[in-house]
């Protein structure tokens, strides 16, 4: 069995590559000189009240930078499409594109259905009138799809853990030897120091960062919305104290604090498990404030309402914090809805509390400046309650800011699980989070690529994505 070179029966279309990035490039880099050499004249405005195109030597300079980069993207999809009907005969970017079906069919369906309703969706619905924020969209949604087809075992084409003879070190498209009937024959990015296959690490990995990630910083955000709307709304002593908690936490290093929770001898006296009874109860404490001030006029409908909502959460969240063996051992095992292990909640406890602090101070100093507004004064002579002004005065005018900083926080959060795996924090060293592939990699980075660096592209892309997701939305917000 042959090795699989990068294009295969493709390689027709790599001339056509190279020649649309080369433009690409040579587009960006003159736009950039005449950015800075070339002063800009008036702007000219279309009668509609639209900015004319810029014309003359710019102008062109602009277009063919426009039009080289949908070139690339173009070819880039071509060499996706080709390879999705192709497979292995497309080389090994076929291959992948195969493999990757389920994700291409999942975003071409949530794009469909997104654009045909957007006009019903809100804010979602906006964002796919703005092209940054749908090229993030689409780069985030990618690897949520693909983290999630990949623990259903749909994409990976072979066990992330297990070692194969023979394979250590193996550059990307080694078939291996003595592959059984219905077992993948190669490994598509090559072979790690441990022989394991690089490309299922790199996709199982995504499922790690989609589980944590979203969750930390959801939780996150309870706590510092929870915390600073009073703290921003009353202000005073109040509002002293938290602040200073936050600013007291805030000054910490961070990495030392992760070095600190997972010492054994920390771990033992289960500290990790009484932040987590601490700081998940924020959510139900949430919850109960939103609904209680939202239906307090109704008791008949409020009371058997907040029973059957914050029941529910009160178990999820004791089967949450409870962990057999451990301080915090709370629920039967038979009413334990969860099994976390004990590296993972140390990772999910510790990035909500690094997070709220700052979370904290976005929400109060939004509240300090919209508490101030007229409608707030209206809900006051009302004879509205705090709580109720915060939450649904307060709150939902806040919420576009929020938005921006809650994607950017996920970026931030991926960054920092990469970067705790990368040091063998917290998550277990066979994990294959894309900080320990990474790290695991570098170790002979002079000799071999091919194992830190499907990783550490992941790692950047779905970052980027965020960023320009967050973009996208800020766009979109100040616009509403």
């Amino acid at each position: 069995m042959d090795t699989l070179t990068w294009t295969g029966s493709a390689s027709f279309l790599n001339p056509l590559l190279m020649l649309a990035i080369a433009a690409t490039l040579v587009a960006a880099i003159a736009n950039i000189l005449i950015s800075i050499f070339v002063p800009e004249g008036p702007q000219q405005v279309n009668p509609d009240g639209t900015i004319a195109a810029r014309g003359g030597v710019p102008g062109l300079v602009s277009k063919l930078l426009y039009w080289a980069f949908l070139a690339s993207v173009g070819v880039i999809l071509l060499y996706i499409l080709l390879g999705a009907f192709m497979g292995t005969g497309a080389g090994i970017i076929g291959s992948m594109a195969q493999q990757f079906l389920p994700v291409w069919i999942a975003l071409i369906i949530l794009y469909a259905a997104s654009v045909a309703f957007k006009r019903r969706l809100g804010l979602y619905g906006k964002l796919f009138d703005s092209p940054i924020g749908m090229i993030g969209f689409g780069l985030v949604m990618f690897w949520v799809f693909t983290g999630v087809f990949g623990a259903l075992d749909l994409i990976v084409t072979h066990d992330p853990l297990a070692q194969v003879s023979g394979m250590k070190n193996k550059v990307p498209g080694t078939p291996m030897r003595g592959a059984e009937e219905g077992e993948f024959a190669w490994y598509l990015l090559g072979g790690d120091n441990l022989a394991r296959d690089v490309f299922s690490r790199m996709v199982r990995g995504a499922w790690i960062v989609v589980q944590i990630a979203p969750l930390a910083t959801l939780f996150a955000f309870m706590v510092g919305i929870t915390l600073g709307l009073p703290a921003g709304y009353y202000g005073g002593r109040l509002d002293t104290f938290l602040s200073f908690l936050a600013n007291l936490i805030l000054a910490f290093p961070v990495i030392l604090l992760f070095y600190l929770l997972v010492t054994p001898e920390i771990v033992a006296t289960g500290v990790p498990n009484y932040m987590a009874t601490v700081l998940f109860i924020f959510p139900i404490i949430f919850t109960a404030v939103l609904l209680n001030s939202r239906f307090y006029t109704q008791p008949r409908f409020r009371t058997p309402l907040l029973i059957g909502v914050l029941g529910v959460m009160i178990w999820l969240y004791l089967s949450l914090i409870s962990e057999r063996g451990s301080a915090v051992a709370i629920l039967p095992e038979f009413l334990d809805l969860f099994d976390i292990p004990g590296g993972i909640l140390v990772v999910f406890v510790s990035v909500v509390f690094v997070n709220s602090p700052t979370v904290f101070r976005i929400v109060r100093g939004l509240t300090m400046d919209i508490k101030t507004r007229d409608y707030v004064a209206a809900a006051q002579t009302r004879g509205e309650g705090p709580w109720y002004i915060m939450l649904w005065e307060i709150l939902p005018n806040a919420r576009g800011p929020l938005i921006v900083d809650f994607c950017l926080r996920i970026g931030y959060t991926t960054i920092l699980l990469g970067t705790l795996g990368f040091f063998g924090l917290g998550l277990p060293p066979e994990s294959p989070d894309w900080g320990s592939t990474i790290n695991e990699g570098r170790k002979l980075l002079s000799i071999y690529l091919h194992p830190a660096l499907p990783p550490a592209l992941a790692l950047l892309s779905l970052v980027l994505g965020l960023n320009l997701l967050a973009d996208g939305l800020r766009e979109e917000s100040l616009r509403d």
